[in-house]
């Protein structure tokens, strides 16, 4: 069910996201949890950044999340548990999903989205996998029909570097279509399709002076900003654009 949505255009050649996801194993891989941002969806939410990708979007700002390796490795329903709790005590009104690729771990990460779902949270959900595709797998994989089932807002479709989206917030190309599946953030992507929309970043500095990132920035942007931040210890530890977040 779409109940509102603003539609991609262009980037109908690409083979990028036509192969159907690999079938997860029962442990969640993951990379990092933020209980709380502003910079990953409507209002303030939680987000969740899993580790491995099969779409590999050239372009990708986050390219280490592409391997399977360096993952932490968790039960999911545990994880969920404890995520909706730091969600809730830090005032977030849902989650997105993101990485890497969530539905290539669509079994386990449904555990997380419906716990989320039950606790009263949104549910936001990245794809370099469209839409339609989607829907055609779920009707044999059981748990990309639960994910979908489970996702209020959607953004899908692959990141193409050549059709760069400055328009509308949260994706990185114009191919991708953010899309309201049940009625809960209906409102704000009538209002991005009307009225487009503006970018956030969020830069995160703990007190070893490792660098975390999240949001959208351009190369240039996002290069300026932290060549400002001194000699570190670390590299960023997690950058994301489009699709591929």
């Amino acid at each position: 069910m779409i109940v509102t949505q603003s539609l991609g255009v262009g980037g109908e050649g690409s083979l990028l996201g036509t192969t159907s996801p690999p079938r997860g194993g029962a442990a969640l891989r993951w990379s990092r949890f933020v209980p709380a941002t502003a910079a990953e969806g409507p209002g303030l939410r939680a987000a969740v950044w899993v580790q491995g990708c099969s779409v590999r979007c050239p372009g990708c700002f986050n390219p280490h999340m592409w391997a399977e390796r360096g993952a932490l490795l968790d039960d999911p329903a545990d994880l969920a548990s404890r995520w909706v709790e730091d969600a809730r005590a830090a005032g977030a009104d849902g989650v997105t999903l993101l990485g890497g690729e969530p539905f290539d771990q669509a079994d386990a990460l449904a555990t997380v989205a419906e716990a989320f779902r039950d606790a009263g949270l949104g549910v936001m959900a990245f794809s370099g996998y469209t839409l339609d595709r989607l829907q055609a797998w779920a009707a044999e994989r059981d748990g990309v029909a639960r994910l979908l089932a489970a996702t209020d807002l959607l953004c899908d479709g692959p990141y193409l570097a050549d059709l760069p989206d400055t328009r509308r917030p949260w994706i990185g190309s114009q191919n991708q279509s953010i899309r309201a599946l049940t009625p809960r953030y209906a409102a704000e992507v009538d209002r991005i399709a009307r009225d487009g929309g503006r970018d956030a970043l969020e830069v995160r500095i703990s007190a070893d002076g490792a660098v975390a990132v999240n949001g959208w920035a351009t190369d240039a942007a996002l290069a300026d900003l932290l060549d400002d931040l001194g000699v570190r210890g670390d590299r960023v530890a997690s950058i994301r654009k489009g699709t591929s977040r």
